[in-house]
């Protein structure tokens, strides 16, 4: 298990400098964040992601920033879960939604949080310190600091 671990670690490592590499002044990652298999961050046009230290990102975890995602330190996130700063727009029903463009706001996650599996977290969203988003929760509104989420 150690074995793994330290695999793990590494494999985080080299991903951190490409992504740095790749987004540069856009990306913001604290010491000691690390993540699991198959994490993904998708930065766009003047989007930002700044992520505090000693965050965790279990398997198959996105960010994706437009504007800006903040995750403060020490935060946790289960498997398969999603942070956005934007959503499709759609009132138009003439055009297709692919060109209608995006609506954007600014994502915040407090520090030591814990964000459960397959959660996701719309844009717009400040979730507090010491918050717990319970497995599966779709967070479409702010969410106080100390609060429990299911």
């Amino acid at each position: 298990m150690k074995m793994i671990k330290i695999w793990c670690h590494i494999k985080a490592m080299i991903k951190k400098i490409v992504y740095k590499i790749v987004f540069g002044r856009k990306l913001q990652i604290g010491k000691g964040t690390t993540w699991r298999h198959d994490f993904h961050i998708a930065i766009e046009g003047k989007g930002k992601i700044e992520i505090g230290k000693n965050c965790f990102f279990n398997n198959g975890c996105s960010l994706n920033a437009l504007e800006r995602v903040c995750i403060g330190e020490g935060t946790i996130f289960g498997s398969n879960s999603h942070v956005y700063d934007h959503n499709h727009r759609f009132r138009d029903e003439s055009e297709s939604i692919k060109e209608q463009g995006y609506s954007v706001a600014e994502t915040v996650i407090g520090k030591h949080c814990w964000i459960g599996t397959n959660v996701v977290i719309c844009k717009g969203v400040h979730i507090g310190d010491n918050c717990t988003i319970g497995a599966g929760v779709v967070v479409r509104e702010n969410v106080a600091d100390g609060s429990i989420v299911s």
